[in-house]
C-alpha cells in the first residue's frame, strides 16, 4: 500500500472515531489530520528502516506536537484532537495475539506479545508526557 492510502485511511478511521467521541464537527477535519501525520511517520519511518519503537515514539510526538498547536491556535482542549490522533498508533494488533495466545495456552508467546505491546505504549505515552511537559514550560515562559 502507498503512503498516500495509509493516509487515507488513518485519516478515515480518526474522523469515525470522532464523530463516536461527540468532537465537535468543526474539529473533525483536524483531528484527521493529526491521526494521519503520526501514522504516515510512522510508515515512513519503518520504510526507511526505522527501529519499531523510535518510529512509534516520533509518530506519536508528532502526533502530540501538532494537537498542542491546534488546540493553541483553535482555542480548544488538546484531548480534542489527540485523543482520536494517537489511535492509529495504538497497538490493537499486540493486545489481540496477548488474549489469543493466552486463550492457546502458550505462555511465551503470550509473555512476548505483552512486553511487545507494553513497550509500544509506553513510547505513545512517553511522548506525549515529554510533548505536554514542553508546552507547559514553553507556555509559562511566554507569559
Amino acid at each position: 500500500m502507498t503512503l498516500f492510502s495509509h493516509a487515507v485511511g488513518a485519516f478515515g478511521a480518526v474522523v469515525t472515531l470522532g464523530l463516536i467521541f461527540c468532537v465537535p464537527r468543526r474539529f473533525l477535519v483536524r483531528a484527521g489530520l493529526v491521526g494521519a501525520a503520526g501514522w504516515c511517520v510512522y510508515q515512513a519511518l519503518l520504510a526507511d528502516g526505522a527501529h519499531e519503537m523510535s518510529a512509534m515514539f516520533v509518530s506519536a510526538m508528532l502526533a502530540a506536537v501538532i494537537s498542542h498547536l491546534f488546540a493553541r491556535r483553535f482555542k480548544a482542549p488538546v484531548t480534542i484532537f489527540l485523543v482520536p490522533g494517537i489511535l492509529p498508533l495504538v497497538p490493537g494488533v499486540g493486545m489481540y495475539r496477548i488474549v489469543y495466545s493466552v486463550f492457546q495456552e502458550d505462555n511465551a508467546a503470550a509473555s512476548h506479545y505483552f512486553l511487545y505491546t507494553l513497550q509500544i505504549a509506553a513510547m505513545i505515552a512517553i511522548a506525549i508526557f515529554i510533548t505536554d511537559t514542553f508546552f507547559k514550560i514553553l507556555w509559562r515562559t511566554k507569559r
